[in-house]
């Protein structure tokens, strides 16, 4: 019997490979409709402080997610790791993604200690978090790293998890182990998943 690790790889490159099938038109429609319909969002329209995941992935939805709030006057507030383990990650908030940004670990993007003040992680309304693949029960499968299932506990439970998603990556169950952390919504193309 497959353990959790061989399941998620699996579940992983199945679902990578889903969405490398998707043409460029498709995908630019789809991440659209979910970053408009994040921006409707009531718990992202009402929160001050957004927790946003930069990482490596669509800079371009990076970009329209932190002008968004930046031009409803919400604070921007993103996680810098420790470049040795990943661990003891820190909060800065941004003012702009390309004068507060530097490359960090593995091509992601990372606020700069020298440019950025440092923000609480109590004052975080709501994180949108990164992710490869979820279920309908809000179980998440990340790059394997660690680094949400890390910082998760540092947020308020207060806070709303939210992931940005397409449907492609939603799977019908993913192997949860007993560090790994779930998220409270799905955003995809298509509806809104409330954790279930």
């Amino acid at each position: 019997m497959e353990d959790a690790r061989e399941k998620k790889l699996k579940l992983r490159r199945e679902v990578e490979s889903r969405v490398a099938a998707l043409s460029e038109s498709e995908l630019d429609a789809k991440k659209a409709r979910i970053r408009d319909q994040l921006f409707e969002f009531a718990n992202f329209k009402e929160a001050d402080t957004v927790f946003f995941y930069a990482g490596s992935g669509d800079k371009e939805i990076a970009k329209s997610i932190v002008e968004n709030c930046m031009d409803k006057g919400k604070d921007v507030a993103i996680p810098l790791f420790s470049r040795q383990h990943h661990e003891n990650p820190r909060l800065f908030k941004i003012s702009s993604l390309e004068a507060d940004m530097r490359e960090g670990l593995q091509g992601s993007l990372e606020p700069d200690p020298e440019r950025c003040k440092p923000v609480s992680f109590k004052s975080v309304d709501i994180a949108v978090v990164p992710g490869v693949a979820f279920d309908e029960k809000g179980a998440r499968l990340g790059s394997g790293a660690g680094r949400y299932d890390r910082l998760a506990p540092m947020l308020p439970n207060t806070a709303r998890k939210v992931t940005l998603a397409m449907e492609a990556q939603i799977v019908s169950s993913i192997p949860m182990e007993s560090h790994d952390k779930y998220v409270d919504i799905i955003i995809t193309e298509k509806r809104i998943i409330y954790k279930i």
